[in-house]
C-alpha cells in the first residue's frame, strides 16, 4: 500500500481488518508483522513528521534485532543506524570524561563485533527516529499495509457479531469472534468519520484513547526525582575525552551526575543529568527544571570547558506503570499504552515489540480463520507477566543512579582516594543487571500459557543476568548456528515449525512426522517440517532441544518437545488454542515417566 502523510478523512476505508492506533515503534511493527502474514491493515498516526531532536529510546537488543531479521529489516536498520556495533560496546563509569574510569561493563545490551551465539543477530544502538525511519520506509513499500498522519483515533464503540469485514481471500479475514469495532477518527481541523475494524490495536502510548475506551488507567508509581536530556553538537568533545570509546559513560559527580554518549560518529551527542528535581521555586511541579543551564551540565560531566551547542532538552521522569488488563473483545493494548517502563536497561521499546510480535500472529490465526478459542486470550496472560518483571528490573536499577555513588573522593590522589574507587567499584557490581541482561532479554517464558504443553522438565529459574539456552516449552528456540552462515532461526517458517533432529530420523523409510503435516492441514493451520542436522560443531540438535522434536510458535517460542508424531499432532492444537491442554477430544495430554508429552487414549 502506502504512506500517506497530512492524510485527509477521505484517504480513510470504510472498513478494515485491522486498525492501529499509533504509528511509533510498536504500531509500526505490528503492522508489518500482520503484513507479512498476508493481513491488511492501517496505521493512525498524529504526528506528520518524526522529530529527529527527540532520541528518545537508543537500544535494539538481540530479540528485537531477531524479530526484525525475521522481517527482513535487520540489515537495513544497521545500515542506517549512526553508531556502528564496531565503534564501541561498552559502558564506562567515571568520575568525568576527562576523569578517572571507575569500573566498565563490556559488551552491554548484546553488543558483540563477531558473530553473535545467543541469537541470530546482536543488539544495535540506534535513535528511535532512525528506527522509526526504517519501519516507516517499510510500511510504504508494504502492499498491505498503510500509514495514515496527521489523523488521531478519537474513540471507538463494539460493534454487533455481524459487522466486522467480510471474509474473503482478498480481505485478509476469515472466521473468528466475529465481532468489530467502529473506530472514530479524526483530523486537526476536528472533522470526524468512522471506520469500521475486526480488531483495533491501541499502540498510542501513555495518553492512549484506545485504553481509554477500554475503561482502564495505567496502575504503578513514578521516580522521587526526575532528569533532564539534552540533545547537543560539539566540534571538540571527541577528541577532549581521555576514556576509551564507550557506549554510554556514567559520570558519578560529585557535581552534575548522569550520562553521556555519542549519537552519532560527527559531532551529535546525548547527554542525561540524572536526579533532577524539577519543581519550580514555589514548589510546584512545572515539568520541568528552569533554573538548570544545560551547557554547564554538560561541562561538568565532561570535566573540560568543552564547545556545547544545545539542539534540545527534554525533562522526563522514569514511570513503572502496567496496566491491570491488555483488552477484550478484539480491541487490544500493545507497547507504551499498556506499560511504563524505566529507561534503565533500554527495555521498554524492546518489550514493545515483544508484544506486537506477540498479537501479530494470533491475529493473523483469527482472520485467516484457524485459531482457537484460547489464541487471543493468551496475549494477555503471556506478555503482560514479562512487562511486569522488566519494570521491576528497571525499577531497581533506578534505585542506583550515578549520583548514588557520587564521592568527593573519587579523583583524589594517594591511600583515600584509590580507597574511594575501590569501594565505587565494588558497589557498581549491583549495575551489571541493566547492562549484562541476557537473562532478561531471552530468559523470559510462556510456560503457564495454555498454548504450551509442559513435559515435567524444570522450568530454567529467572535470572536478570544468566540465560540458560533451553527448549523448556514456552521458552525462545535455543540458538544455533548450523554452520558459518545460516542459523537454525533461518530454517523456521512463517506458521507453525515442526523441528526434527536428522539424525532421529535416520534409518525410517517413512517420515514419521508427515502425519503432522497432514493434520495442520485438516485444520488450515500452517505448518513446516524440517529435519535439522548438528550444529556447526557437531552437536545433534536433539542434545540442543533434550528432545527428539520440538514444535516452534510463528514468535519464536517453543510450544512442545517430544519424540511422538501423535503427539506433536495433538500439540499443534494445543498451540493454536483449539483444544486445551490437558484434553484433545477423547484423548488427554499427560506426562510420562520419560518427561516427553505422550497421547493416551482416556
Amino acid at each position: 500500500m502506502t504512506a500517506i502523510h497530512d492524510a485527509r478523512l477521505a484517504d480513510l476505508p470504510a472498513e478494515i481488518p485491522v486498525l492501529i492506533s499509533g504509528g511509533g515503534p510498536s504500531g509500526l511493527f505490528l503492522a508489518l508483522d500482520l503484513a507479512n502474514r498476508g493481513i491488511r491493515s492501517i496505521v493512525i498516526e498524529p504526528r506528520t513528521a518524526i522529530d529527529p531532536d527527540r532520541p528518545r529510546a537508543k537500544t535494539t537488543n538481540a530479540r528485537t534485532m531477531t524479530h526484525l531479521r525475521r522481517l527482513g529489516l535487520a540489515t537495513a536498520l544497521r545500515e542506517a543506524a549512526p553508531l556502528p556495533v564496531e565503534f564501541a560496546q561498552d559502558i564506562i563509569f567515571c568520575t568525568s570524561l576527562t576523569g578517572r574510569e571507575i569500573r566498565r561493563f563490556t559488551n552491554a545490551f548484546q553488543l558483540e563485533t563477531g558473530q553473535y551465539e545467543a541469537q541470530p543477530e546482536c543488539g544495535q544502538q540506534v535513535p528511535q527516529p532512525v528506527l522509526e525511519t526504517v519501519l516507516r520506509d517499510a510500511v510504504a513499500a508494504s502492499e498491505h499495509t498503510t500509514l495514515l498522519t496527521g489523523l488521531r483515533v478519537e474513540e471507538y464503540v463494539a460493534s454487533g457479531p455481524d459487522s466486522g469485514p467480510d471474509s474473503g481471500p482478498d480481505s485478509g479475514t476469515g472466521a473468528g469472534t466475529g465481532a468489530g469495532q467502529q473506530v472514530t477518527v479524526a483530523d486537526a481541523a476536528g472533522g470526524l468519520r468512522i471506520v469500521r475494524c475486526r480488531f483495533l490495536a491501541g499502540a498510542d502510548g501513555i495518553s492512549s484513547a484506545v485504553r481509554r475506551g477500554l475503561g482502564l488507567r495505567l496502575e504503578g508509581g513514578s521516580a522521587a526525582l526526575s532528569n533532564i536530556s539534552i540533545l547537543f553538537r560539539s566540534g571538540d568533545l571527541a577528541d577532549t575525552i581521555s576514556l576509551d570509546p564507550a557506549v554510554q559513560y556514567w559520570v558519578l559527580g560529585p557535581g552534575a551526575a548522569g550520562m553521556v554518549g555519542r549519537m552519532d560518529l560527527d559531532q551529535t551527542w546525548w547527554a542525561i543529568i540524572q536526579g533532577v528535581d524539577a519543581r519550580g521555586v514555589d514548589g510546584q511541579d512545572h515539568g520541568g527544571a528552569p533554573d538548570l543551564d544545560p551547557v554547564a551540565l554538560v561541562r561538568e560531566l565532561v570535566g573540560a570547558d568543552v564547545e556545547v551547542d544545545v539542539v534540545a532538552t527534554d525533562p522526563w521522569t522514569a514511570r513503572m506503570l502496567l496496566a491491570p488488563s491488555y483488552g477484550h473483545g478484539g480491541v487490544f493494548l500493545v507497547g507504551d499504552a499498556a506499560h511504563q517502563n524505566p529507561p534503565w536497561g533500554g527495555h521498554g521499546f524492546n518489550t514493545c515489540i515483544g508484544d506486537a510480535a506477540n498479537l501479530a500472529w494470533k491475529i493473523a490465526a483469527v482472520l485467516d480463520g484457524w485459531a482457537g478459542p484460547e489464541l487471543l486470550d493468551s496475549y494477555e496472560l503471556e506478555r503482560r507477566p514479562v512487562a511486569e518483571r522488566t519494570i521491576n528490573d528497571a525499577a531497581t536499577n533506578g534505585k542506583a543512579l550515578a549520583y548514588h555513588f557520587a564521592d568527593p573522593a573519587l579523583e583524589l590522589e594517594g591511600a583515600e582516594g584509590e580507597a574511594a574507587r575501590v569501594r565505587a567499584h565494588d558497589a557498581l557490581g549491583v549495575k551489571r543487571s541493566e547492562f549484562d541482561s541476557l537473562g532478561l532479554v531471552l530468559g523470559y517464558s510462556y510456560a503457564a500459557s495454555p498454548l504450551v504443553i509442559p513435559d515435567g522438565s524444570p522450568v530454567p529459574a529467572e535470572d536478570p543476568i544468566r540465560y540458560t539456552a533451553s527448549a523448556s516449552p514456552g521458552a525462545v528456540l535455543p540458538h544455533a548456528w548450523l554452520d558459518d552462515s545460516t542459523s537454525v532461526y533461518d530454517v523456521l517458517g512463517d506458521g507453525f515449525t515442526l523441528l526434527v533432529d536428522a539424525g532421529a530420523l535416520a534409518g525410517s523409510a517413512v517420515d514419521p512426522y508427515a502425519d503432522v503435516l497432514a493434520a495442520a492441514a485438516d485444520r488450515r493451520i500452517p505448518l513446516t517440517v524440517a529435519a535439522v542436522g548438528s550444529d556447526r560443531n557437531g552437536l545433534p540438535m536433539a542434545e540442543w532441544w533434550a528432545a527428539e522434536a520440538v514444535l516452534v510458535r510463528p514468535d519464536q517460542h517453543v510450544a512442545w518437545r517430544g519424540s511422538s508424531a501423535d503427539s506433536a499432532s495433538r500439540a499443534l492444537l494445543v498451540a493454536a488454542g483449539l483444544v486445551p491442554a490437558v484434553q484433545t477430544g477423547t484423548e488427554t495430554l499427560e506426562i510420562q515417566e520419560n518427561d516427553h508429552v505422550n497421547a493416551v487414549i482416556s
